[in-house]
């Protein structure tokens, strides 16, 4: 891949235009592997730029929704083939942005352009039921609406593959789309966003609008003329985007954090459940909402499953992830690297023991890098047991049956996804039974699910919708009932 990062101004695209913001005002973006590397610049909007998207995308939406569906399909095709022919280019900004290893972000920009393709072909599928009347004189029915105007709001964790899989099916299902990128990554989302403009989408379908989340995000959860509201984020913000959607009677979904375990049976594979462990909780810094975050292990396997892990994990190499070799990346920001480290400071005073790791590795001091890390003697009340990290760190917790280790799995406000390494199979239907997750694995890490599967979380994990596959429909559109008499 090349080293050379082309240093540029990001601007928001607004009704089909590049254009600045109200501000004047861009904020630059820096290489978390060496900060002092500029990776573009992006702006910061307020809010009178977001009314413009919103304005341009209410406007945008009579004529987009009256496309049929097949060719609304043909927009998103083409993008994805103008997405494609960039893999290289923006896998290699997100590795710099955001620090995610090349090789991670390529596969996660090839499964925006899957996703793509996928809703593409949503586009002829049927959306609504003839539905039997009591009047013999009646043609009943149901057919499915766009809401209007979307508001998306996405993480910097997932920079192509999340805002691809709000945007995709928001746009096949007829609405329009303002989009806000976290800031930490928007370089990399306005570049894949660059590929919808090149594939010719008609002015405000979509509309991007940099900033602040204290502003542009405020705005876009308030604004009366957003019907729908699709967030990933944090729990605390996720709060505000539900409060401000209720206010005013618009449509919400959110999915937020987890606190995911993975739980090893005493009949397990260990080595097959110790690469499951390493690549689900280590994998992209930890800094996955479906990352593993706590091991329950049965007590007769504990110290052989520790020992294995342990080996391993001392093989990983940290560092930054555009070099060849490198397993593990930096956080994504300074703010996120002590985070992570006061997480691990909090788990030594509460008294579970550091068996690796724990610190800021030496000769790494230009980036945000931190150490994968592993605890044992894990409470389940402590913090490091209760609250999300979004980190590279492990937390051992002995379980004395499975019984014991599916409560302590359940033990936690989150319910995003969890795994099990069983080969029993009355352990796994009591397993899939007991388990409060929205995504359930067996045999397999915490972390990931297919673009055609529902994807959501229990508890406060989510607002209970559901995202990806033939599931987002349900989101994305209302259901209208029709009664026809003769």
């Amino acid at each position: 891949m090349a080293t050379e990062t082309i240093v540029k101004d990001y601007l928001n695209y607004v009704d089909g235009e590049w254009v600045s913001t109200e501000t004047n005002k861009a904020e630059k973006s820096y290489n978390p592997a060496n900060t002092s590397e500029i990776v573009g610049t992006y702006q910061l909007s307020s809010e009178e730029d977001v009314d413009k998207a919103v304005y341009a995308a209410k406007r945008a939406g009579k004529g987009w929704k009256k496309l049929t569906g097949a060719k609304r399909g043909e927009y998103l095709y083409q993008a994805a083939n103008i997405l494609e022919s960039r893999i290289d280019e923006i896998a290699e900004t997100m590795t710099k942005e955001m620090g995610k290893t090349f090789p991670e972000a390529k596969g996660e920009t090839a499964r925006g352009v899957a996703i793509l393709r996928y809703y593409a072909g949503e586009g002829l599928r049927s959306v609504g039921d003839v539905i039997p009347s009591t009047d013999p004189d009646a043609l009943m029915y149901t057919t499915r609406v766009p809401l209007g105007v979307v508001g998306i709001i996405t993480p910097w964790n997932f920079p192509a593959a999340i805002p691809m899989w709000k945007t995709a099916p928001a746009l096949i299902y007829g609405n329009t789309v303002v989009l806000k990128p976290a800031q930490e990554t928007a370089v990399t989302t306005t570049k894949v966003m660059e590929c919808f403009h090149e594939a010719g989408f008609p002015k405000g379908v979509l509309n991007v609008v940099n900033g602040r989340g204290s502003v542009v995000g405020h705005r876009i959860i308030n604004h009366p003329d957003v019907k729908g509201l699709t967030f990933t984020g944090s729990n605390e913000t996720g709060k505000l985007v539900a409060e401000g959607a209720v206010a005013r009677g618009a449509k919400f979904q959110l999915e937020m954090g987890g606190k995911n375990p993975v739980i090893i049976a005493n009949d397990a594979n260990l080595d097959l459940a110790v690469e499951g462990t390493i690549s689900g909780g280590l994998r992209s810094t930890g800094q996955k909402c479906t990352a593993t975050s706590r091991v329950i292990v049965q007590s007769e396997v504990y110290d052989e499953f520790k020992e294995k892990l342990l080996e391993e994990v001392e093989k990983l190499k940290v560092g930054d992830g555009s070099k060849e070799g490198t397993w593990m990346g930096p956080s994504v920001s300074e703010s996120q690297l002590y985070n992570v480290l006061s997480y691990i400071q909090k788990g030594k005073e509460e008294g579970a023991k550091l068996l690796f790791g724990g610190k800021r590795p030496d000769g790494l001091e230009n980036g945000y890098f931190v150490e994968p890390t592993v605890f044992e003697d894990v409470d389940s009340r402590m913090i490091i047991g209760q609250e999300e990290i979004f980190g590279p760190v492990l937390a051992l917790i002995k379980a004395d049956s499975l019984e014991e280790a599916f409560k302590l799995a359940n033990d936690v406000k989150f319910g995003l996804s969890a795994s099990i390494y069983t080969e029993n199979i009355s352990n796994i239907l009591d397993f899939v039974d007991e388990i409060e997750a929205g995504l359930v694995r067996v045999n397999a890490e915490t972390a990931g699910v297919e673009l055609q599967a529902p994807f959501g979380g229990m508890k406060e994990s989510s607002s209970h919708s559901r995202e990806q596959g033939q599931a987002a429909k349900e989101f994305f559109t209302s259901t209208k009932t029709v009664f026809i008499k003769r």
